[in-house]
């Protein structure tokens, strides 16, 4: 399978602090990747460099064959939080990821159309008229989840999207956001501290180590979904990450 990011000797420092130490990794076109580690490692602000939205102090980050840079009109997020827009109802927060990525160049009949189609992907057919205070806190993460399937990227980056919801919740979305991963083959980059999500979830998963953060293992999971963990392969894969995330010992100075 083809890479569709690369990051090649990524090197970024800030507050006099060293985050990246010369870390390189691929990624492939149409998987599902979980990105794992300590907390304060750099998961979150791996998908940062991705989206271009920091730039590094050496190295290379390359999208879609293009620097990182050029890239932005491959890639969409979905935040921990939904940040839907309060005074817009369902459809139009989807019609306002369109507007701002491609203006005039969709009708507004063809923009509607779109968030109709993606709102009835993720289970909101007959909820595109509901404001966002009379969702619950699944249903407004579904229509982020819409918005950012709106303007059509290659590439979805995913920063902890479940961690603000109740467990049954957060269960329900894992099985959903397979299914949407499978019906759009797009490649998602999804940054979460549980290594059970990470498990369930993804075809492969990266784990980063403490700053200065490179990458320590890159795992592989073969396993056809749904997922159960307490098969004896995937228990032994969490007891893997469990070891790589918390044994590490410290960097010395």
């Amino acid at each position: 399978m083809n890479a569709i990011v690369n990051l090649s000797e990524v090197s970024v420092a800030f507050g006099g602090e060293t985050i990246y130490d010369r870390l390189s990794l691929d990624i492939r076109d149409g998987e599902f990747l979980c990105i794992v580690g300590q907390s304060g490692c750099g998961k979150s602000t791996l998908l940062r460099v991705i989206g271009d939205l920091l730039k590094v102090d050496s190295g290379q980050v390359m999208v879609g064959g293009r620097p990182a840079s050029d890239a932005w009109d491959s890639i969409a997020y979905v935040f921990q939080t939904p940040r839907l827009l309060p005074w817009r109802s369902a459809e139009d927060n989807v019609v306002l990821g369109q507007e701002l990525r491609f203006g005039r160049l969709r009708s507004r009949a063809e923009m509607r159309a779109r968030a109709e189609q993606l709102l009835d992907l993720v289970g909101l057919a007959r909820d595109g008229s509901k404001m966002p205070a009379m969702m619950s806190g699944g249903e407004r993460q579904r229509v982020s989840i819409a918005r950012a399937l709106a303007v059509d990227p290659r590439i979805i980056l995913m920063d902890e999207p479940f961690s603000a919801l109740d467990v049954m919740t957060r269960q329900r979305m894992r099985a959903e956001i397979v299914d949407i991963w499978r019906e759009t083959g797009k490649t998602i980059i999804f940054v979460t501290h549980e290594v059970e999500e990470a498990i369930e979830l993804a075809d492969r998963i990266v784990v980063l180590s403490r700053k200065p953060t490179r990458v320590r293992a890159l795992l592989e999971i073969s396993a056809d979904r749904p997922r159960n963990l307490q098969e004896p392969a995937l228990r032994a894969m969490h007891e893997q990450l469990r070891q790589l995330i918390g044994d590490e010992p410290a960097v010395e100075k």
